[in-house]
């Protein structure tokens, strides 16, 4: 077997947004009186709108005193305040390395694509001018399950017209892992060896991502 497609996550991986959606969470947070702050933010790394607010929701006992509208309504406050936030971004917000592992995997002739719990993905690829490098963009609103479901990774592959795998995926959430895990694909974890344990490959920032790198430790594990 070889690799015939990448697919990625977006937040801490192509780019940082971590930082606008804690600050769009943390201003629902105060909207509502609900303590909120680092620490708690972490719980919602790699999950999608929904799952963080029930999570936000449940810590200040509010989980199931609201309708599924009025929980709607909250989340669409919060991607207004995001939305908001990141008007700002630029192809210089583009992670180290980011660019070029893009082009050489283009070059390589694989196929690229993009398996992010955020419905403003499409809004960001823009911003950062690289839309054009990807094939499919899976809308997670159309999915049943978020990460760690594989269902997100496993649309992309369709998309794609990959068999799972021949995938690489790229993630930076224990959440994400699991879910390219449970996808059948291979692995490459950006984080800490603790948080990215399940990962095939584990890079500590996006810098040390390589092309070359990542197709020969996949070649050598699909030989095992």
């Amino acid at each position: 077997m070889d690799v015939k497609a990448f697919i990625f996550d977006l937040d801490g991986v192509i780019t940082d947004t971590a930082e606008h959606h804690y600050q769009a969470w943390g201003l629902l947070a105060r909207e509502l009186g609900i303590p909120f702050d680092r620490t708690f933010n972490e719980r919602l790394k790699g999950i999608d709108r929904m799952q963080s607010l029930e999570l936000i929701l449940e810590r200040g006992g509010m989980r199931d005193r609201l309708s599924r509208s009025e929980k709607e309504a909250m989340a669409g406050r919060k991607n207004d305040h995001y939305t908001q936030l990141i008007e700002g971004i630029t192809p210089d917000h583009l992670l180290p390395g980011i660019a070029e592992l893009l082009r050489d995997v283009r070059e390589a002739g694989m196929r690229i694509g993009l398996a992010s719990a955020s419905r403003n993905a499409g809004t960001i690829l823009a911003k950062l001018q690289i839309g054009h490098y990807f094939d499919t963009v899976v809308d997670p609103a159309l999915l049943a399950k978020g990460k760690p479901d594989p269902e997100i990774f496993l649309k992309a592959a369709a998309d794609l017209k990959a068999t799972p795998a021949c995938c690489v995926g790229v993630e930076d959430a224990e959440a994400g892992i699991r879910a390219i895990r449970g996808a059948g694909m291979f692995a490459v974890g950006v984080g800490t060896p603790e948080a990215m344990k399940e990962a095939d490959l584990i890079v500590t920032g996006t810098a040390e991502l390589n092309f070359e790198k990542i197709v020969e430790l996949y070649r050598i594990k699909s030989k095992v």
